[in-house]
């Protein structure tokens, strides 16, 4: 069963390896978003981020439901920007610290 949970944990944290995906998670933070307008704000072709989107949907980070022809996303878990936000966190923490080794020497 553990190694099951491992195994889980690693495909959801596949999600976060891509900057954006990571970026899609932070525009749908404030709610539901259609593909149309999340390919204009992310700079991406439909295929691509189609792509991204079934990644999430498959691994139950982002919901979609439909309305006539449009597709609209969200985000899962409500919790998710917290995590999110907590390892942007750590991320900012990480770069202070090496700015200061860097000016230190």
């Amino acid at each position: 069963m553990q190694d099951q949970i491992y195994y889980y944990h690693a495909e959801m944290c596949k999600v976060f390896s891509h900057p954006k995906r990571l970026e899609l998670i932070n525009i749908l933070r404030d709610g539901e978003m259609s593909v149309g307008e999340m390919a204009r704000k992310l700079g991406l072709s439909m295929g691509n981020l189609s792509q991204h989107l079934a990644m999430m949907r498959e691994r139950h980070i982002l919901i979609s439901r439909k309305e006539g022809n449009i597709v609209f996303y969200r985000i899962a878990n409500p919790r998710l920007p917290e995590a999110f936000d907590l390892l942007r966190e750590i991320l900012f923490e990480q770069i202070r610290k090496d700015a200061a080794l860097i000016k230190g020497k």
